[in-house]
């Protein structure tokens, strides 16, 4: 499990990249894509936080500049690969207690949220695209099995 783990956060890591080179090609990308964009990082750091027992790095809805996400992206590919190369099979079932945006208590287990980080961004990543469709740019291509097939994800 660890090992597929591994490659949904190289593909997530690689469409991020891809995500924010298009919005970079849209040289003033539209605002709700911006922000959506922020919100998948801002995300993935709640996640990774809840994960760790930490308190939360970044708030859920940040407000970023390009520049600002790119940094980011490229600090949580790291991030996620060292937490990931720590985790043995056993810990992914372990059980993480969290409060959620609504301040509602839940408990997940640690493979379980690691899957919906990933489908998370995927989801957010797809409305982005839309936006930027809309405005008349061309989104980057993000399909998890073009990755695969290009031999941009082992």
């Amino acid at each position: 499990m660890i090992a597929d783990l591994e490659r949904l956060f190289a593909y997530d890591a690689w469409a991020n990249r891809e995500t924010l080179a298009s919005l970079v090609g849209a040289r003033i990308p539209p605002a709700r894509a911006l922000a959506r964009m922020a919100h998948i990082l801002g995300a993935e750091w709640l996640w990774l936080s809840r994960l760790r027992g930490e308190d939360k790095a970044m708030a859920v809805w940040p407000e970023l500049t390009l520049s600002a996400c790119r940094r980011e992206a490229d600090r949580l590919e790291s991030v996620w690969r060292a937490h990931l190369a720590s985790l043995s099979d056993e810990a992914l079932s372990r059980s993480v207690r969290y409060v959620n945006s609504k301040g509602e208590p839940w408990e997940s287990a640690a493979g379980d949220i690691l899957i919906h980080v990933t489908m998370h961004s995927a989801y957010h990543r797809g409305q982005i695209a839309s936006d930027l469709r809309e405005a008349g740019f061309e989104p980057a291509y993000t399909d998890f099995i073009h990755a695969v097939r290009q031999g941009l994800v082992g």
